[in-house]
């Protein structure tokens, strides 16, 4: 299904878009900000001979931008910010901008969260797409806010049972404006509603029945950590309370939602969908040199897996069970935990076992999105494991709640020769990370 009405709109000059950055750069600041307290205070290198090992950085430069979640113009104006794209003329719109002689030089990791939250997920995914069309080295990393709504749109399409039947409303508030978009898209003026049933049948094709509620902690013991069972049952007492009136503030009707589902579906998931390719090309983790870039964290198990595996082994067993006819299997996995965990009592562990593997697999700093940041990158110690953290509030909903100005700009580099450097429109200064300087993070 193609889109019948190509959106295009305006986008920040480049000099608009550089106006905003830092002109001048600091060695990696240790302000709570920048850093975690297991940075900044005294802390122990980790208990195993790997960890002391060299580090190998990427062969080509990477820069990593991550959470543009449905914000096109964040996310145009961060590849212009770090040196990967231009714009030819000012009056160029969405998907306009073309590579510079450095982007077509250097790896685009985009780690997750392309959707949700807004302005608008079409628009971002054209925009992505066209990365694609100019033949840049790209890798797409998968994000919860991604496969959430792969997971819904799955659901209603299958037999309901217990293991399934919540993971559409469980999407919440922010896929309405997805749906809300599809719909003005694609059904408004069309005889959308000829063959979609009553509200009532959607409703009961959209929600968990009532016995979901009593069934759920028995099919998910032994799955999820008794903090995760509660959590999730709490979670959709209040997802199924708020998700139709969310609905309703919209615009939308559950027969409307539940008609943009179906939309989507073709979208999605058809071969000859608009949006086929995202899910496709998606990567659960990356890694370069001594990196690995992912979403959100590890458990012991995906650390013992990278160790025995590798990540081309990651890779196909995560594209292997979106096939499964088991949502739930691959839902609360530790495949899935890779982009949805914060290391929170409720998500699968990650122990002394388990970063021990992960360094003996060659990998020294994980390099994620998932946590958004508003004074910039930051660098955390995580269960005794280095993370870089990318995500830099760039959706224009994010920052009016966060009381930031604008739309985001931001991008973390990392690059043999200069090292780590995170740039963002938030804090006055580039932070750089020399590559002799990683060991002292553990000073």
């Amino acid at each position: 299904m193609q889109n019948p009405l190509p959106k295009v709109s305006k986008r920040p000059q480049h000099k608009d878009i550089i106006a905003r950055l830092p002109k001048k750069w600091t060695p990696w600041p240790h302000d709570k900000s920048s850093c975690n307290a297991a940075v900044r205070e005294p802390h122990e290198a980790p208990n195993n001979k790997y960890w002391k090992k060299k580090v190998y950085w990427p062969k080509k430069p990477v820069v990593f931008i991550s959470d543009p979640h449905a914000d096109a113009t964040a996310f145009e104006a961060s590849l212009i910010g770090a040196g990967l794209a231009e714009r030819r003329s000012k009056k160029d719109g969405l998907c306009k901008y073309r590579l510079t002689k450095v982007g077509k030089k250097t790896e685009i990791i985009i780690g997750g969260d392309c959707l949700d939250k807004g302005p608008s997920n079409l628009d971002l995914l054209r925009s992505v797409k066209h990365l694609y069309r100019l033949k840049a080295n790209v890798t797409l990393l998968a994000g919860n806010h991604d496969l959430r709504l792969l997971m819904g749109l799955l659901a209603i399409a299958r037999k309901k049972d217990v293991g399934n039947q919540h993971l559409f409303v469980r999407m919440g508030k922010k896929v309405v404006p997805l749906f809300r978009e599809v719909f003005d898209q694609y059904l408004d003026g069309k005889k959308w509603d000829k063959k979609i049933p009553d509200e009532d049948t959607c409703r009961k094709k959209l929600f968990p029945g009532d016995e979901w509620f009593n069934e759920f902690p028995f099919h998910a013991a032994g799955f999820l950590t008794a903090e995760g069972i509660d959590r999730e049952v709490r979670k959709m007492e209040s997802k199924s309370h708020s998700f139709e009136q969310h609905c309703r503030d919209a615009g939308l009707s559950l027969r409307q939602v539940y008609a943009a589902s179906l939309v989507c579906q073709k979208l999605f998931l058809h071969k000859k969908g608009e949006f086929n390719w995202f899910y496709r090309k998606m990567e659960l983790v990356a890694k370069r040199g001594s990196f690995l870039f992912l979403h959100a964290g590890l458990d012991d198990t995906m650390g013992e897996l990278l160790l025995k595996n590798g990540t081309k082994y990651a890779n196909k067993a995560f594209h292997k069970n979106l096939q499964r006819r088991d949502l739930f299997g691959f839902y609360y996995s530790s495949i899935a935990n890779t982009f949805r965990t914060k290391y929170r009592d409720a998500d699968l562990p990650l122990t002394e076992r388990g970063v021990t593997a992960i360094h003996r697999a060659g990998i020294k700093v994980v390099v994620q999105g998932h946590v958004n940041r508003d004074e910039g990158q930051r660098i955390a110690i995580k269960k005794g494991l280095v993370h870089i953290e990318g995500d830099v509030t760039l959706d224009e909903h994010s920052r009016q709640q966060e009381g930031l100005d604008s739309y985001g700009i931001g991008a973390t580099l990392i690059d043999k020769k200069k090292g780590v450097v995170g740039i963002s429109c938030d804090y006055p200064l580039a932070k750089v990370l020399r590559p002799k300087e990683l060991h002292n993070i553990y000073a």
